[in-house]
């Protein structure tokens, strides 16, 4: 392990091998041109099929991680020459992911977005947090030959890939504002995984060791970029925390409520809840299973139950019934259970015609 340890013949040697593998693998080529395509085909119709799996699998293919490791390393060492040539293979990368999802995103408007292209267009600050460690994994695992590198560039282009893929299909319906929040979270996470990346590499001894203050301060010139997007992004994810965190206990609350409501529903059962913000309110759609159907008054029954919506926004639930047959050795269960209440009825709740009194008149 050469992180953190005293700079030994061995080490500096260690260190420009991999300062060299990382300069290597920060070069456009046609396997990163390839490869990158490929993980985002793949991403983009796993998100539109709402596979989570399937956009993990995506990422075994994603090489986004060797020029990011570039421009850390670049800004580490003063290096101007790698750091335009790993941004310059950073873009050609991000434009090709947006390319290839662009594409599809134009074949399949018609398909709605699912968990998985929303869950990346609300960023907060806990997406950075788990940025900011997934770069410092990432680098360390550069810089120690004990760790496949691949495995932890899975990891890392995790967060790169899906965001640019989910912010390009919004773009290609127009739903600009799914788009932005996609895109901050791809820009964040980038961001994110530079600074602590360039963080590890310094600590692990890499910069040169000529004219340190020099190097030092000029070292801290280039990465105060860094810092203030990272200040920058700390502030505006943290007060969109805020909103995804209102947000989360407004859909607790909500499952919550229609579950407790259900059970006053013999053999009902809530199988999908969605709650999204359409139209200037809160629209909840809940796919209900039951033997028996809901009315309207049903309906606004289980809406007044609701709790308050974030900003004070009205609610509408809009209930989705699917009709399921419970059955049993006996027959249908609740068929049953109706046949009791029937048979419960007292003589007195059926009047018979004879018992009827002759109101009619004679002529």
């Amino acid at each position: 392990m050469l992180i953190f340890k005293k700079r030994t013949e061995q080490n500096l040697q260690q260190i420009q091998a991999a300062r060299l593998e990382i300069a290597t693998n920060a070069q456009f080529d046609s396997a990163f041109i390839i490869m990158n395509a490929l993980a985002a085909i793949i991403a983009s119709y796993a998100l539109l099929a709402d596979s989570g799996s399937g956009v993990i699998g995506a990422m075994l293919v994603a090489m986004l991680l060797s020029p990011i490791a570039g421009i850390s390393l670049a800004l580490v060492d003063g290096d101007s020459t790698l750091f335009k040539q790993s941004l310059l293979s950073l873009s050609g990368g991000i434009g090709i992911v947006m390319l290839c999802a662009l594409v599809i995103g134009w074949l399949h408007t018609d398909i709605p977005a699912g968990k998985e292209l929303m869950a990346r267009t609300r960023p907060n600050y806990m997406d950075l947090m788990i940025a900011l460690a997934g770069g410092a994994v990432g680098a360390y695992a550069v810089i120690s030959p004990r760790i496949v590198n691949a495995v932890v560039g899975v990891a890392i282009a995790t967060a790169l890939v899906p965001p640019l893929c989910s912010g390009t299909i919004f773009a290609a319906r127009g739903e600009w504002e799914n788009a932005g929040g996609a895109y901050l979270l791809a820009f964040a996470n980038i961001v994110a995984i530079q600074f602590s990346s360039s963080v590890v590499l310094w600590l692990a001894g890499f910069h040169k060791a000529i004219d340190h203050l020099n190097r030092n301060r000029k070292v801290i010139w280039l990465n105060t970029i860094s810092v203030l997007l990272m200040a920058t992004l700390f502030i505006s994810l943290g007060a969109n925390t805020k909103l995804v965190v209102v947000k989360m206990l407004f859909d607790t609350n909500t499952r919550k409520v229609l579950l407790q409501e259900l059970e006053h529903y013999p053999g009902a059962s809530l199988d999908e809840l969605s709650v999204r913000r359409e139209e200037g309110m809160y629209i909840v759609r809940a796919v209900v299973r039951s033997p028996f159907g809901f009315s309207a008054q049903d309906v606004g029954l289980l809406e007044a139950k609701l709790p308050a919506s974030p900003n004070s926004l009205p609610v509408e639930l809009r209930l989705r019934h699917v009709k399921v047959e419970v059955m049993t050795k006996h027959g249908s269960k609740y068929d049953q259970q109706m046949s009791d209440a029937v048979q419960g009825l007292t003589a007195v709740d059926i009047v018979p015609p004879s018992s009827q009194a002759d109101t009619s008149v004679t002529p």
